[in-house]
């Protein structure tokens, strides 16, 4: 009899599928926990007190990222709580024999962007980290989940997770991108169409002709978002594109071993024929560049619409659009475009990596930063840094009235010194727009691609890409 056809996400399960669950749930076997400085210690404490080591230390690695500054990273840390979480982080490591990505390892950044640059990150792997973006690392083909400290605490125990199994929606992006516009762009129109609670439940495979012709950095942004969907993870197929990214990296095998692994991660693509729990497609020629106007990801719209009116609204969203328009301080039926800023940020786990970053320059290398507007760029990590330093980006940034930063999650959550003052408005390329998100209680946010972010730094205002440049 035939093998059964499975996709990706199933082939990845039953792989680690440990036992079944009176609960219902799976036991699941984690290849390669991440951890940061935020969601660690009360797990490691936790640890201590039932006096159980951690399980396989040589599967867990350490960075710091949340609450470091970017401005100025010399020890002691200027902030008494920061240095505090650090230096905790750093004794937890070497009590357990942890690898730490610590600024001086060279290799310091957002868990999402050095886990991939590293070569931690492998199609087949089931991957874990106290951080909601986890989902990041199914651009490889991995499944990967975020999850909560207790959750840290027993997987730092037992190497393994008791997780839900999960339905599985294929999302075919057909079509091909119009000039201006990115990978945040696409991910923006599936939360968009398929609402930020869609896909509860559900692990998203991305799949079509956009997806296949994307970069690997452009799917990292993708899945990053997945979450803001509502969805557990999402994954991308790996294909040859994969294979290249991941030759010579730091942990990933040489030679004729490195063959034979790269065969046997693209025999994990999902089979043709494999069954989903549901199919969606959506037009990727469609796609505008897209900004978000309100306070949760769904609320976008592409550059050239106006902002939504309550009675135009399904019912069960009306409030929600209500308290939105209120918060933002928005005209319902005005147009997006025009929007005056006080702040731009270049960075996050979802926009802060060389090809972004590159993206932005070319757009900041045709002017100069509007008066009044406080821009940064943030690297996502020690190594898009020097890479970006060896390209000249820094002094393109520099020239345009851009401060340049060193890596870390800085403005995204605002859980460091890079924070929003009063109503300040923010064209953000990060992943979140909720109220207070980038620190101040009433500070707002405009999510959109890296490029778009730079555009409005230099207008001092939001305009289409497109049109501008």
């Amino acid at each position: 009899m035939a093998e059964p056809k499975k996709n990706l996400f199933q082939k990845v399960w039953d792989a680690h599928r440990v036992s079944e669950l009176a609960s219902g749930q799976t036991q699941l076997l984690i290849g390669t926990h991440l951890i940061h400085e935020v969601t660690s210690p009360q797990a490691f404490a936790m640890l201590s007190e039932l006096k159980l080591p951690v399980r396989f230390p040589k599967r867990t690695f350490a960075t710091v990222d949340h609450i470091i500054p970017t401005d100025d990273q010399s020890r002691p840390l200027k902030d008494d709580l920061a240095e505090a979480m650090m230096s905790e982080l750093e004794q937890n490591c070497r009590e357990h024999d942890i690898q730490f990505f610590g600024p001086e390892s060279g290799a310091q950044g957002i868990v999402h962007v050095i886990g991939p640059e590293l070569g931690l990150t492998q199609p087949g792997m089931t991957i874990a980290c106290g951080d909601s973006h986890t989902s990041t690392h199914g651009a490889f083909g991995a499944i990967a989940f975020g999850i909560g400290t207790s959750q840290v605490r027993d997987l730092l125990a037992t190497q393994c997770l008791a997780i839900s199994p999960l339905k599985v929606r294929r999302i075919e992006v057909t079509g091909e991108l119009a000039p201006g516009v990115f990978a945040k762009d696409v991910i923006l129109a599936i939360i968009r169409k398929l609402g930020v609670n869609g896909g509860v439940g559900y692990a998203y495979e991305y799949a079509g002709p956009v997806l296949d012709a994307m970069s690997m950095e452009e799917r990292m942004t993708v899945c990053n978002m997945s979450i803001e969907g509502g969805a557990r993870c999402g994954y991308v197929n790996p294909d040859a594109e994969t294979i290249e990214y991941l030759r010579g990296r730091r942990y990933t095998p040489d030679n004729s071993e490195f063959e034979t692994k790269a065969a046997a991660w693209l025999a994990l693509a999902s089979d043709d024929g494999a069954s989903y729990d549901d199919v969606v497609e959506i037009d990727g020629s469609a796609i505008e560049p897209s900004i978000t106007w309100g306070i949760h990801p769904g609320h976008n719209i592409g550059i050239s619409e106006s902002i939504p009116t309550p009675h135009d609204t399904p019912d069960e969203e009306r409030a929600g659009v209500e308290e939105a328009l209120e918060y933002m301080d928005f005209v319902a039926g005005a147009s997006i475009a025009g929007t005056p800023i006080d702040v731009a940020f270049i960075g996050s786990c979802t926009n802060g990596r060389i090809s972004d970053l590159r993206e932005a320059a070319k757009v900041a290398a045709t002017g100069h930063v509007k008066a009044g507007v406080r821009a940064l760029v943030v690297p996502g990590s020690a190594d898009v840094r020097k890479q970006a330093e060896a390209e000249g980006l820094d002094e393109v940034f520099r020239k345009a009235g851009f401060d340049w930063r060193e890596p870390g999650c800085s403005m995204c959550l605002a859980m460091n010194p890079d924070k929003l003052r009063g109503r300040e408005v923010c064209a953000s390329s990060s992943n979140r727009n909720f109220k207070g998100r980038q620190g101040s209680p009433s500070g707002r946010t405009l999510l959109m691609s890296p490029a778009m972010v730079a555009a409005a730094a230099i207008a001092g205002e939001v305009v289409d890409i497109r049109k501008s440049h």
